[in-house]
């Protein structure tokens, strides 16, 4: 390519450096004029219209950079420079800006005399890249290297809600990667690790500050992880972005200034940051909520172009410096499944799901027989992230801590298949029994304590993705119990897709043959007749109180 193409190219680019920095100077001048009553420029700046994140807000960036190239917006409202010293400290700036500029276009001048590239623009994004390069402390991802069979998953609930009262919960959980690791867990599920208003991590606010967390500070969690991965274990971050606690008081006293925990302005955000119908955050500006109310907290536009970007560079900043392997997205049903599509796609995890807990369906007689409608709202969810998550099988939980109670007849629907989402989807359900909101010391809608290991028996015989609670494996001292359960589930190869043949259900009673080499029964009848398994060909794996599990002799 001609070199005085180049060279008008390299003039062109310093001049819009130039021109960002003095466009950057009147925006910091008329904030600085403001009746604001935040002054913090930070929180100043998070009031303006957006712009999209600066280079040094990328993950890439183990020591977090104060950024000096960021091209916002230009402010609605007309300001001059009140100073001899403001229009000092903007020439000063673009001067500094031309150099840096130059240095990039002698790159540029340098390649293309070399004749390596094809266009002008090519060599300025490589030579770009190769600036940016030099300040990254992290090419490659410290998460997502462990590789796991997305059809045999067994994922472990790590913390419960009273976790973050111990001095380390980091500590606790990370002290026992080997074991759980013994026991078959594949990826253990964290607590949110970010700073927050509530202990437990799910009003969350400064979201890089991770040493603000009840659970242990960023060190601990670093060391935490290391424990995992070492013991072959991937580890799964609890990502809270559908609602978000401000750090500042705006101009009529709503908590929506944000702050990210950073020197710049990643995640600082402003009113235009939450959903323009958030009724008790009326400041917000966004567009309307794409899901539902989360009423203690203001919830995020996840339209909003600039907070997609910030989210997704802080998940990777997660997944590179951190280590996290995959993502748990709370309260789901908060915000479009599309965006969970997108930000799982644009950080690829090793593994993801979303929590959507709706209400199933009751009638006179309690809970009803049917929930076809119920767990289409699941599949329907994953369908929406372009069928990059998995979520959480709240219709099986549902339905089977009621069967468990005399009522096994429901665990067989019209079609004779399992009535949750694992008779639809099997490969996208993630079955579970409790978790920190439905048990724990919360109890919102907990499984029946006396029928838990028969709970077990079924989640980890069948197909789906099952989940342990770490109150029911170590609190409740069911550790062993439930270990031979998931090795009879490794040792027979039943995973996420095996076929399940329900022999029957009734109320006292459910027998199923999961891939004719294991057939589970549940239920206080203890003389089966006929359907006995036949002694010659299987013999018995697992037993407890009103279960057992029977698999094929080799």
């Amino acid at each position: 390519m001609p070199l005085d193409i180049l060279w008008r190219s390299q003039v062109t680019m310093a001049s819009m450096v130039a021109q960002a920095a003095q466009v950057n100077v009147l925006r910091e001048s008329s904030l600085s004029s403001s009746h604001a009553p935040v002054t913090n420029k930070k929180a100043m700046r998070a009031c303006m219209a957006p712009s999209f994140s600066s280079v040094s807000s990328t993950f890439y960036s183990s020591k977090r950079l104060r950024s000096t190239s960021s091209v916002p917006r230009p402010a609605t409202k007309r300001t001059t420079i009140k100073s001899a010293l403001d229009v000092s400290k903007a020439a000063n700036e673009a001067t500094e800006n031309l150099k840096k500029a130059s240095e990039v276009s002698k790159e540029i001048m340098k390649e293309a005399a070399e004749g390596t590239v094809e266009s002008v623009k090519e060599v300025t994004n490589r030579a770009l890249t190769r600036k940016l390069s030099r300040k990254r402390s992290f090419h490659l991802p410290r998460g997502g290297n462990i590789k796991a069979d997305p059809l045999r998953i067994v994922m472990f609930q790590g913390f419960n809600w009273e976790s973050w009262k111990s001095p380390s919960w980091y500590d606790i959980i990370g002290n026992r990667a080997e074991e759980l690791a013994a026991a078959g867990i594949t990826d253990v599920w964290f607590p949110p690790p970010s700073h927050s208003v509530a202990p437990q991590g799910y009003m969350p606010g400064r979201l890089y500050d991770l040493s603000a967390s009840k659970y242990g500070n960023e060190e601990k969690l670093f060391e935490t992880i290391n424990k995992f991965h070492k013991a072959g274990v991937r580890c799964i971050a609890d990502i809270v972005v559908n609602h978000r606690c401000g750090d500042a008081q705006d101009e009529r006293g709503e908590w929506v200034i944000f702050e990210g925990g950073t020197p710049d302005d990643a995640l600082d955000w402003g009113p235009w940051a939450v959903v323009g119908d958030d009724y008790p955050y009326g400041n917000g500006t966004g567009a309307p909520d794409t899901g539902a109310d989360f009423e203690a907290a203001p919830d995020i536009d996840h339209t909003n172009e600039r907070v997609q970007s910030d989210i997704i560079n802080w998940m990777n900043w997660m997944k590179y410096k951190i280590g996290f392997d995959g993502w748990r997205f709370d309260f789901a049903k908060g915000y479009g499944g599309y965006f969970v599509g997108k930000y799982i796609e644009k950080t690829e995890p090793g593994f993801a799901v979303g929590e959507l807990w709706t209400n199933m369906c009751y009638g006179y007689g309690g809970l009803d027989y049917n929930q076809d409608g119920h767990r289409q709202q699941l599949v329907d969810w994953v369908h929406s992230t372009h069928n990059r998550s998995t979520a959480f099988d709240f219709t099986t939980k549902g339905i089977l801590q009621e069967a468990v109670k005399g009522q096994l007849w429901r665990l067989r629907d019209r079609n004779s298949k399992p009535p949750g989402m694992i008779g639809y989807w099997p490969e996208k359900a993630v079955t579970f029994l409790d978790n920190h909101d439905t048990g724990s010391t919360q109890n919102h809608w907990p499984f029946p304590s006396e029928h838990i290991m028969q709970g077990y028996a079924y989640i980890l015989t069948h197909s789906g993705n099952p989940c342990i609670f770490y109150d029911h494996f170590y609190d409740w001292g069911l550790k062993d119990e439930i270990t031979r359960l998931i090795e009879l589930r490794k040792r027979n190869d039943i995973n996420a897709r095996s076929k399940v043949h329900i022999v029957t259900a009734e109320n006292d009673l459910y027998v199923a043959k999961i891939d004719d080499c294991v057939i589970l029964k549940i239920g206080p009848r203890y003389d089966m007749g006929h359907l006995t398994p036949n002694s010659g060909d299987y013999k018995i794996g697992a037993v407890g109180k009103d279960y057992c599990v029977w698999e094929k002799k080799n």
